[in-house]
């Protein structure tokens, strides 16, 4: 059987067991972030795991919107962003200070948070929780993350290398009307033991079927059909003038001030937008600027 394609998100669930579950694979997306990295192995290997888990919780969720996830304060790791839409759009970053080492990557610090934001486009709603990282990896600060916030018993298996990201997560469904014990009281600690005889390779590489079969087929699998995942940038030119905007007429104007323009880089993409004199007058009616000449790229 041949492997599945890149940039894929498969949601299944264990009917036996009573537990529902998604994996995630990224190829082609995840070499289009790495382009605009710059970090080391240590931290980009934690910038592909934030990625492949912001699919997964996307893939257990109903909603219209974004998901993002923000790690700050570990260690010499200043920033984790990863962010995944409803239709399957990924992006993310990280910044460190420095060159990060292998050991730089331990998120075991007091001072790590870990935040998971949802902006439902469908009902304009924001939700945000946020914990302290009390794990030394992103799957250990994960499944915390759903045992405080969410009281959901969840498990996750994240890897990352400089070709593929992936991984997978089982949660354990509570029965229905959310009181009775399930039938078969043993059967999460048993997928949980299956999930750890998982080998990173076969998480990375093994056709979804083949791997979902291999670990739990006496648990009744069903699989879903798999939903694409890419990367794109939100960035625009739009955006870029509203955040000037934002700023105010005088902190806007002195942008420009020096050179008659200013360039904005996107850090998610690295595509430049220049603004000058002009730009800025158009944002401000009834505030005299000097004028310039527009153009961008």
């Amino acid at each position: 059987m041949m492997h599945d394609p890149d940039d894929l998100m498969h949601s299944f669930q264990l009917r036996q067991a009573g537990v529902r579950g998604g994996i995630v694979r990224l190829g082609s997306a995840w070499a289009e972030i790495l382009e605009h990295s710059g970090n080391s192995p240590a931290i980009n290997r934690l910038l592909g795991e934030s990625l492949a888990a912001s699919a997964l919780f996307v893939g257990a969720l109903k909603f219209e919107g974004r998901l993002s996830i923000h790690l700050r304060g570990a260690g010499k790791l200043r920033l984790l962003f990863a962010e995944c839409t409803h239709d399957g759009y990924l992006r993310g970053i990280a910044r460190c200070e420095g060159q990060a080492a292998e050991q730089d990557a331990d998120l075991h610090d007091p001072r790590a948070r870990l935040a998971i934001t949802i902006e439902n486009s469908a009902t304009d709603k924001r939700f945000q929780g946020l914990v302290p990282v009390e794990a030394d990896s992103l799957s250990g600060a994960f499944e915390g993350y759903f045992e405080r916030s969410e009281q959901l018993p969840t498990r996750i298996v994240l890897v990352a290398n400089g070709g593929r990201c992936a991984g997978i997560m089982l949660q354990k469904i509570a029965p229905a009307g959310g009181s009775a014990p399930s039938p078969d009281a043993d059967a999460w600690n048993r997928v949980g033991i299956l999930l750890d005889t998982l080998s990173q390779p076969e998480l990375l590489e093994l056709p979804v079927e083949t791997l979902l079969l291999r670990l739990f087929h006496e648990e009744e699998v069903v699989l879903q059909p798999a939903r694409p995942l890419a990367f794109r940038c939100s960035c625009s030119r739009q955006r870029v003038l509203a955040m000037l905007q934002s700023l105010g007429p005088q902190e806007a104007s002195a942008a420009v001030a020096e050179n008659g323009d200013v360039e904005i880089t996107c850090e998610f993409c690295n595509r430049t937008y220049r603004v000058d004199r002009v730009d800025v007058a158009g944002l401000f009616a009834g505030h005299p600027l000097a004028p310039g000449s527009a153009s961008s790229q």
